[in-house]
């Protein structure tokens, strides 16, 4: 497993789909998922520091574990079949569950988890961008510094 971060999220042109953008860590290889508007919302909300008036779902579910006595140790993005990622919640007490990856990454932020990624995923699935790209990835930067959550809504790019 290789520890990645989230760069952020953004909307693919032309499908008008949101994608959340991994990095790994220690390396050159981005990872790309796409997701559900829902789900780009809740990640950049937790990127930007948003507080909600009231509980959205992964906030809830960070309260409830909380109020149980558990925490999310790491968030494992496990594999890919069919195009559909996989990933699981790794708990201290060492329960397993498993779940999509965007709303493991909407909690991994919510709690300061870990995530990684596996390896052979990595190989897989991951975008290897050289330093002399590096360029465009700031630019990718650039543009999560100006979305705002309202950008995921339907119908909006």
């Amino acid at each position: 497993m290789r520890e990645v971060e989230v760069v952020g999220v953004r909307v693919e042109m032309p499908s008008n789909t949101p994608i959340v953008l991994l990095r790994e860590a220690d390396g050159e290889r981005y990872l790309p998922i796409w997701i559900g508007a829902v789900e780009a919302t809740a990640i950049a909300f937790a990127q930007q520091g948003v507080v909600p008036p009231r509980p959205l779902t992964h906030d809830l579910l960070r309260d409830v574990l909380a109020a149980t006595g558990n925490e999310v140790d790491e968030i494992r993005i496990t594999e890919m079949q069919d195009n559909v990622f996989y990933a699981t919640l790794v708990l201290t007490s060492g329960v397993e569950v498993s779940a999509r990856p965007s709303d493991s990454i909407a909690l991994a932020l919510r709690t300061g988890s870990r995530i990684v990624c596996a390896e052979e995923l990595l190989d897989e699935a991951g975008i290897l961008v050289p330093d002399e790209q590096e360029d465009e990835v700031e630019k990718f930067r650039e543009f999560l510094d100006h979305v705002t959550p309202e950008d995921f809504e339907q119908g909006q790019a």
